[in-house]
């Protein structure tokens, strides 16, 4: 069994699709959509939009205005509502002009432009462009300290950064430019490159994402790099939009772990997860139970979509529906009602997993969370479906 969300399913190549009306013509200044795809198990994990910024945008050296910062936000703003009409629920990557990290009244500018569109910042990573390099450090490290603080992610456009300014401003995301993406397969230089740029990343919490990936050989070789996400022309075409197939990434080897590595992984039993923000509380977990009778568990992840707690179903509707429970429980942290997460490697076999969540007698059936290599939450795996199906294999 293939994990394939239904808003991401398997790409479908551009000569088998069939479209209906004219032929979609773009203009130069329409939007690109570019599925950013998770290498290891081939689902969509964002999506990413490229566009030209508006005209008011100026040269890198010259002062922001509060003119300019209204027209960049207000061309986000067109961005977010044109994903929208994809009826897409996926996180966006949007453009940002990096100069616009020296505009003190942007960033509350744009949070409420977003948030009447319905978009949480959290849904959001902002790309800076490559220029940022450009711009003096302290400007960068004040400017994405900014945007973190009112709930966006931050990536660097470019890896062509120092390694210490990465340190210092911790983006969510840094793009290895496709120059040295696109002869990774081939180029024992290039891949060194990008191996040394995968554990900057893994070393100071920051998202590595492998841009411009041709071919599967790409894919191959970028995951022994420890490269786990990435974007290119292998995965879809300049006509894809959010909610199409993506091309699928090549099944990966059996890892060194004898017979705990055979068998299907347990990706493959594996559903997209429900969650919220650590300091979430415990009525809007509440909600979410509430309107999904068929959730087990809601996972309490933090800005970098790393899981900090879960909770189960059963326990967390005992204790605030019971007598005096809601008023106890319902406008205070969820956290305080969290059980810690139990997690899995996203590689892991389905076997092995079955016995790491034998481990904890107290907690046998409760939900196992499936991680990258950064920690971040990939997706959830009921024990109960997972023994069913290994029981008929």
């Amino acid at each position: 069994m293939k994990v394939v969300s239904p808003l991401h399913p398997q790409h479908t190549p551009p000569a088998q699709r069939k479209e209906p009306g004219p032929p979609l013509h773009r203009s130069p200044r329409a939007s690109v959509y570019r599925p950013v795809v998770d290498l290891d198990s081939g689902s969509v994990v964002a999506v990413e939009v490229d566009a030209v910024p508006p005209p008011a945008v100026r040269g890198s050296h010259a002062e922001v205005t509060v003119q300019e910062e209204s027209a960049v936000a207000e061309w986000l703003l067109s961005l977010v509502r044109d994903a929208a009409a994809t009826e897409s629920l996926l996180p966006l990557v949007l453009p940002l002009p990096a100069r616009m990290l020296a505009g003190e009244g942007f960033v509350p500018l744009l949070e409420s432009r977003l948030r009447r569109a319905g978009r949480r910042p959290r849904d959001i990573t902002l790309m800076l462009s490559a220029d940022l390099a450009e711009l003096a450090r302290a400007t960068v490290v004040s400017g994405t300290s900014r945007l973190r603080s009112a709930g966006f992610r931050c990536g660097f456009g470019t890896a062509m950064v120092r390694p210490d300014l990465v340190v210092e401003a911790a983006p969510f995301l840094m793009r290895i430019d496709p120059e040295i993406v696109s002869g990774v397969a081939e180029d024992q230089r290039h891949a060194t490159v990008v191996e040394g740029l995968a554990r900057i990343g893994r070393g100071s919490g920051v998202y590595a994402l492998a841009s411009g990936v041709l071919s599967a050989d790409d894919v191959v070789r970028l995951r022994r790099c420890g490269i786990r996400v990435g974007t290119g022309p292998f995965f879809a075409d300049q006509t894809w939009r959010p909610g199409e197939r993506v091309a699928p990434v090549p099944e990966p080897t059996a890892g060194q772990g004898g017979q705990e590595d055979s068998g299907p992984r347990v990706t493959e039993f594996m559903v997209p997860p429900v969650g919220v923000d650590s300091d979430a509380t415990a009525e809007q977990v509440l909600e979410s139970f509430t309107g999904n009778p068929a959730l087990n568990s809601v996972i309490l992840i933090d800005h970098r979509e790393r899981p900090v707690g879960v909770i189960d179903r059963t326990r967390f509707l005992l204790s605030v529906t019971g007598r005096y429970g809601h008023a106890l429980h319902a406008k205070r942290p969820a956290l305080r009602l969290a059980e810690s997460p139990r997690t899995v490697p996203a590689w892991m076999s389905a076997l092995a997993a079955l016995r790491v969540a034998g481990q904890d007698t107290e907690r046998v059936y409760d939900d196992l969370i499936a991680t990258n290599a950064y920690g971040q939450c990939l997706g959830v795996v009921h024990i109960s479906e997972l023994i069913q199906s290994l029981s008929r294999s």
